[in-house]
């Protein structure tokens, strides 16, 4: 199974919106065939196993990372492919919670007579695919905010500069956080301070994030270098405020959402990206945005990176929100990882 999971990370940065899955065939002491999904639309992870293997295949156990499917999608089920190649014996890590899936695989293999065995490393089914797994289960998208802080909290000097604070080490880990989301969110006030791409840049093969401001006034340039770089932009605005002729005819989709004192409805901005199969947002903005997801209790997972210099008074913090009158309301974070990056440390957390 742990071959299967290195084999499953190997789509990291392709199969959106599908999950990541590995899959590998094996006899009592030898693999087979192994194969993983590599794109949406492609062969799934067992089908490239079971062509590996072939007629070997016969009387043996799969190990896969997710249960495998059971209806007809963009290719055909797997559980079907698993009980015509004779596979005696199948061992799953996690459930597919995709109402068209969810422990129909495992039913249709027990029923034809099958062994099946459910929760090897489930843990790890869990944290391969935390986009894919919220999706289906709460309709939105795993939030992941990326901030880079100095060691005295600031993301930025007094004047607004924040070019740049993390090492170099970091900035490359953060193109492979990118890579790996279904879209990246930033506000429209890093758009009009800082004019980035946003656009995941590594040297290898990777489906681009969609790129989203959220900008309730529509304030949005239409030669921003967001809207001027290759792949999709949405721009998230008030329903009631018109939309610019200058944006309405730009490359980008604009998408009218309620909004509230403190912007746009973040909650129902992530409802519309679970419908357009978004699975993993990174978000990428200032404090207010960053502080509002807390907030509202819609940050998943932080991304901190931590880098030894310090930018001195005045200079923004990560997170907007409070004051907080009592001890007692402190936002409680779960450290997952420290690790070095060059000569900052990353910190992973959870909101507890």
């Amino acid at each position: 199974m742990a071959r299967a999971f290195r084999l499953a990370r190997r789509g990291l940065y392709t199969t959106d919106p599908n999950p990541r899955v590995g899959c590998v065939i094996a006899d009592s002491e030898h693999v087979i065939g192994s194969g993983w999904h590599r794109l949406a639309g492609g062969p799934h992870a067992e089908i490239e196993a079971l062509q590996q293997a072939g007629p070997a295949a016969r009387g043996n156990t799969a190990y896969i990372t997710l249960e495998p499917c059971s209806h007809h999608g963009r290719t055909a089920p797997c559980t079907q492919a698993l009980l015509a190649a004779g596979i005696s014996r199948v061992v799953i890590a996690g459930s597919d919670p995709n109402p068209q899936v969810n422990g129909k695989g495992l039913s249709r293999l027990t029923d034809a007579g099958g062994t099946v065995e459910h929760g090897l490393m489930a843990q790890e089914a869990e944290s391969l695919n935390p986009g894919f797994l919220m999706r289906m289960r709460s309709g939105r998208p795993w939030v992941r905010i990326k901030i880079a802080i100095s060691l005295d909290g600031r993301t930025a000097l007094q004047s607004g500069e924040s070019q740049w604070i993390s090492s170099e080490a970091s900035r490359r880990d953060v193109q492979r956080w990118r890579a790996r989301s279904s879209a990246i969110l930033t506000g429209i006030g890093t758009v009009l301070a800082d004019n980035p791409a946003m656009n995941a840049r590594l040297d290898r093969e990777v489906l681009q994030p969609v790129r989203i401001i959220a900008d309730s006034r529509w304030r949005t340039p239409p030669d921003c270098r967001m809207l001027t770089t290759e792949g999709d932009v949405v721009i998230a605005g008030s329903e009631d405020v018109p939309i610019p002729p200058a944006l309405a005819a730009s490359r980008a989709r604009c998408l009218p959402l309620p909004v509230s004192e403190e912007g746009i409805e973040l909650a129902a901005l992530l409802a519309e990206l679970s419908q357009m199969e978004i699975n993993e947002v990174q978000v990428e903005a200032g404090s207010r945005l960053a502080g509002a997801l807390l907030k509202t209790q819609l940050a998943d997972e932080l991304l901190i990176y931590q880098a030894p210099v310090l930018l001195g008074s005045g200079g923004a913090g990560p997170f907007e929100f409070g004051p907080l009158e009592s001890m007692t309301e402190r936002t409680h974070l779960k450290i997952l990882e420290t690790l070095h990056m060059g000569s900052d440390l990353r910190i992973r957390l959870q909101p507890e």
